[in-house]
């Protein structure tokens, strides 16, 4: 089975570090309630699409389709399953600490900017290299395009360290 985990987990591992320091880096001033809330708006949009898109991939076979794709085994659907509904629900909580610039929170958010993003080059190449339609393609777009505008939000709810050009 931890084989079958292995390119999730070293994608999303490094995702999870550049959230971390974005999350770490990137502070969001008492000032910003308004850019926060913003954020949250696009935060809550961003987790919607987001659910789309695990629905698409869910009921394409995506936990199947990506083990015989690189010759590892299928991820358990039970796995895939509870880690996608976990971050849906840690997203859903982020919302509002989004708004009382809770750092878990934002840790969270720039998470899913992040994996929205790579999921718009991730799907499509992973369609190329299946030679046709792969679980998650459809959605691919509309889930990166709210990553992007998410991104956005948040870089204007929080501010750059010191002497870092933004």
């Amino acid at each position: 089975m931890l084989l079958s985990l292995l390119p999730s987990l070293f994608v999303l591992g490094l995702a999870a570090l550049a959230a971390v320091g974005l999350a770490q880096s990137r502070p969001s001033p008492l000032q910003n309630a308004a850019e926060r809330s913003v954020a949250a708006r696009a935060l809550a949009l961003a987790l919607v699409v987001q659910a789309i898109h695990f629905g698409e991939e869910t009921l394409t076979g995506f936990p199947e389709r990506l083990g015989a794709l690189l010759g590892l085994p299928a991820m358990p659907m039970s796995f895939f399953l509870i880690f996608n509904l976990a971050w849906l629900v840690i997203w859903v909580f982020s919302v509002p600490g989004l708004r009382a610039a809770r750092a878990a929170a934002f840790f969270a958010a720039w998470l899913l900017a992040i994996a929205g993003m790579v999921n718009a080059i991730a799907h499509p190449l992973l369609a190329v290299a299946a030679g046709g339609y792969f679980p998650g393609l459809v959605t691919s777009p509309f889930i990166a395009a709210a990553a992007v505008w998410l991104w956005i939000r948040l870089r204007e709810a929080t501010e750059p360290p010191p002497n870092f050009p933004s």
